[in-house]
């Protein structure tokens, strides 16, 4: 396409965005574009090409990953240089004629102007704009307009791309994520506080972020910070160092949403505690709502004041556990997906299946398979993963018995391990206990009667019946063989 189709007159016009967008269709991986790239909007505003981002936080992102790309490929497109704006999308400062009278009016009464989407936005509201309840008269549309014209971005501190729509969801953390979802859709009203506890690596700050970044995608003017307990500190500290008490309180008490990772850490700073305390109680007082994330559940906190316990305990405290086995070969996929790499479904279920501790060694394990298969230029396959994680699996590696196939032949059709050793014969625990009978046999050196014994003392010819049923199947059945093949791989280990 010629630069004069794109751009007569020298002025930039849609047509020469959306080439734009189809060249970063072809150089960002699916995943980032549909998230970052597809929802922007173009407009030519005299020599300009306006793009319109939805919110502070989502511009300085784009400006930050993707702006140099964008820039340059529109220079190319046209030929020659284009004047290039990202700006806030103002969302009611254009009314469509549809609109009615009285929401154009409303507009005309706001006490900003349409140029700056932070002022009084939420004050122009209609009525059913945050679902026509009570609650829309709340702190969302008593917004002071000073304090919503403030800079939100460097306030923020939130990863945009720690999100609900890529946290793996299981039965490890729904119960969490389901709280989290409800307070960023309502804040100030359940849950309040919200307490996410678990181990290291189990997902805690990326569901902690999600919440702020589920806010201000609802709601962009909304004032939101996520810091980690030792920021929280740093600012305490400081704060008593320089006498900027006022600027201490000012950001942490006029808060709409306070995200507080790892509160452990406050453990033996009685001033941390106090000052924590003061915003606690500020916060609550205004209805703006509150998440923190810990080790351990409030009363396990150690060296913590009683009367900050109970303020934690006071709400909903929810746990989040290592994530099972279906959980974790999701969660490979899904982030060899979002890396723009297929991860073979078998590859995903060993690497998880050698891979238990947490979600953070998981994503340790992939971003050495996916190095080691991008610098050998080999595809991913479990060869390949067993030389990329041949430290990792060195560690773990154990002879095969038969309580290990067990074990693996149970999680992989979700049964229980005592289903082996049971006389029951419904088709989905006998047809599993078949197969690891199978398994032993071709894997162990143990006799006929020895593996009966170990599945609830059962005769060698049911055990040997099993072994000719499912190596008859085998031969004849792709599925099947696709499903042993997997089971092998990853019992070898």
């Amino acid at each position: 396409m010629s630069a004069e189709a794109l751009q007569p007159a020298s002025v930039p016009d849609t047509a020469l965005w959306q080439a734009c967008m189809d060249v970063l269709a072809q150089d960002v991986p699916a995943q980032q574009f549909n998230t970052w790239i597809r929802p922007l909007q173009a407009r030519a505003q005299g020599e300009a090409l306006v793009v319109e981002v939805a919110n502070r936080f989502k511009l300085d992102w784009i400006r930050a990953q993707y702006l140099p790309r964008i820039q340059q490929i529109l220079d190319q497109l046209a030929d020659q240089p284009v004047t290039l704006e990202l700006t806030i999308a103002a969302r009611q400062a254009r009314p469509a004629v549809a609109r009615t009278a009285l929401r154009a009016a409303a507009m005309a009464a706001a006490p900003a102007s349409v140029s700056d989407p932070r002022h009084g936005n939420l004050h122009a509201a209609p009525q059913g704009v945050h679902g026509g309840n009570a609650y829309q008269h709340d702190i969302w549309q008593s917004v002071d307009p000073v304090a919503a014209a403030q800079p939100q971005p460097q306030a923020t501190r939130l990863d945009p791309a720690r999100t609900f729509e890529n946290l793996v969801e299981g039965s490890a953390n729904r119960m969490a994520r389901a709280a989290a979802m409800h307070v960023a859709s309502t804040p100030g009203q359940l849950y309040n506080p919200l307490f996410i506890y678990g181990g290291v690596g189990l997902g805690k700050t990326h569901l902690l972020q999600a919440v702020g970044n589920k806010l201000l995608e609802l709601k962009p003017n909304a004032r939101v910070l996520y810091t980690h307990a030792e920021q929280f500190v740093s600012d305490v500290v400081k704060s008593y160092q320089r006498k900027t008490f006022d600027e201490f309180k000012s950001r942490y008490h006029s808060l709409d949403l306070l995200m507080i990772d790892d509160v452990q850490f406050f453990a033996g700073k009685d001033k941390t505690q106090e000052e924590f305390f003061n915003a606690f109680e500020a916060l609550l007082s205004k209805r703006s709502h509150i998440v923190m994330t810990s080790d351990t559940y409030p009363k396990g906190l150690a060296n913590i004041t009683e009367r900050l316990v109970s303020r934690f305990d006071s709400g909903l405290t929810v746990a989040i556990e290592p994530p099972e086995l279906e959980m974790r070969v999701a969660i490979l996929m899904n982030k060899a997906q979002a890396e723009g790499r297929e991860l073979p479904e078998d590859v995903a279920f060993f690497v998880a299946k050698n891979v238990r501790a947490n979600v953070r060694e998981l994503e340790g394990a992939l971003q050495n398979i996916l190095a080691y298969s991008r610098f050998s230029g080999r595809p991913i396959d479990i060869q390949l993963v067993r030389e990329a994680l041949r430290d990792l699996l060195s560690i773990k590696n154990r002879q095969i018995s038969v309580e290990n196939i067990q074990k693996t032949v149970a999680d992989f059709y979700k049964i229980k391990v005592a289903d082996m050793h049971s006389k029951k014969r419904p088709a989905n625990i006998a047809r599993p206990r078949q197969i690891a009978m199978y398994l032993a046999k071709e894997m162990t050196q143990k006799s006929l009667p020895e593996i009966g014994e170990m599945f609830g003392g059962r005769d060698h010819t049911t055990v040997l019946h099993a072994v000719r049923k499912i190596g008859g199947e085998r031969a004849n059945d792709p599925d099947l063989n696709q499903q042993l093949h997997v089971l092998e791989q990853t019992i070898k280990g």
